[in-house]
């Protein structure tokens, strides 16, 4: 009786400490971290900021019911932080291609290259991530937090995004667009 509970404590020891070191970070893990940073723009918008218009579809009022928060974090390159630019891409990139996220789709705009992973079902998803990267003025990364959030309507949505208004909204694109100078976000 003794040894099979010697065996047995050994068997969930074994099988915490491989829980533990295969552990891999998350974007929202990644975000907590490096808010504070100097070299990071954060911005968390509730979605009670993010109204929709009166011209906006039906289906793009639904959806944006779908969606509880957004968290943006943005990495500005300057002449001092190339280097660090390089780390921080790559650490991002890396998370991403953990088990935990999968890749909706990549694209490339101008100089940028975009990337949309997402977290949970493909019917259902709780969290998108939008990576968007410009090797000359750094990166963004956008978390999208919801609940039971359908891709294809969320899709519709980004193309209707210009019915969407909120005080707290627009200073935050600001911010990003001042970021990426070129990119209009409206």
């Amino acid at each position: 009786m003794n040894k099979m509970i010697k065996t047995f404590s050994m068997l969930l020891f074994a099988s915490l400490l491989l829980v533990a070191c295969n552990k891999q970070p998350t974007i929202q893990e990644y975000y907590v971290q490096k808010q504070e940073s100097n070299n990071f723009i954060a911005i968390d918008l509730p979605a009670s900021l993010l109204k929709v218009g009166d011209e906006a579809s039906q289906e793009t009022k639904e959806t944006m019911a779908t969606i509880k928060k957004l968290n943006i974090l943005a990495f500005k390159i300057t002449e001092e932080n190339k280097a660090e630019y390089e780390v921080e891409s790559a650490e991002v990139k890396g998370i991403l291609k953990g088990k935990k996220y999968n890749e909706l789709m990549r694209m490339k705009h101008q100089n940028m290259n975009i990337i949309i992973n997402y977290q949970g079902a493909d019917e259902a998803i709780n969290e998108f991530v939008l990576y968007a990267a410009d090797n000359e003025k750094g990166f963004a990364l956008a978390r999208v937090l919801g609940n039971k959030m359908d891709p294809e309507k969320i899709m519709k949505m980004a193309q209707d995004l210009k019915n969407i208004d909120g005080e707290g909204a627009s200073d935050a694109m600001a911010q990003i667009t001042d970021l990426f100078g070129d990119i209009d976000f409206d």
